[in-house]
């Protein structure tokens, strides 16, 4: 399975570590091209190379991690999805007050969705901060977890064995609109370190 990522800020970067790490095939991009990403792809090693935006948004499943405010610029003129997987590990954020974007009663997501038309979206990613997502999933004898919701069964459950082969524990929330309320920055997972400990 080929992984393509949008974005190589702390998020993208932090993930691009965990999946080149378990060795899939990973293709890294950013607004800049890919001349200014060698360092990256030096750092990450494995079977990562950088690619053009186009060409990451290709992958068998793309992680798009830009700031929420960018995202209609990041995405823009990109083709139909054509039912490929897209994770959303973004958060909408006033970032001074560190408080939820008024996004008029709507889910992050469901304006994520928007620009992203035909994919399957899969809400994951969002709860830990770049810090600890970067660090191993192993904790004290346990899996430190990522959560996940979306519409779409099979691709859950795609996005569910890559956060196991990675090192995490999934869990599974169920759709958008009930998971993804739970994940949405201002509910009540994000920000939090949840590890499944050993009993």
């Amino acid at each position: 399975m080929k992984i393509g990522i949008i974005g190589t800020g702390h998020i993208g970067t932090a993930f691009a570590g965990h999946v080149a790490k378990a060795g899939y095939e990973v293709i890294i991009s950013n607004r800049r091209g890919p001349d200014s990403l060698k360092e990256i792809v030096d750092q990450l090693g494995g079977n990562t190379r950088a690619v053009t935006v186009e060409e990451a948004a290709k992958a068998d499943v793309v992680f798009v991690s830009v700031p929420f405010d960018n995202l209609k610029d990041a995405l823009a003129g990109l083709p139909d999805w054509e039912g490929r997987i897209v994770i959303d590990p973004t958060n909408a954020i006033v970032f001074l007050d560190f408080k939820p974007k008024d996004l008029g009663g709507r889910l992050s997501t469901e304006v994520f969705t928007d620009l992203v038309p035909g994919a399957r979206v899969v809400k994951a990613f969002n709860t830990l901060d770049a810090a600890l997502l970067a660090q191993s999933p192993d904790v004290a004898g346990g899996k430190r977890v990522i959560f996940i919701s979306g519409n779409d069964h099979e691709a859950n459950k795609t996005v569910k064995e890559l956060v196991k082969t990675i090192g995490f524990l999934p869990i599974t929330l169920g759709s958008l609109d009930t998971g993804g309320r739970l994940q949405h920055f201002g509910g009540p997972l994000p920000s939090h370190n949840f590890v499944d400990l050993p009993k």
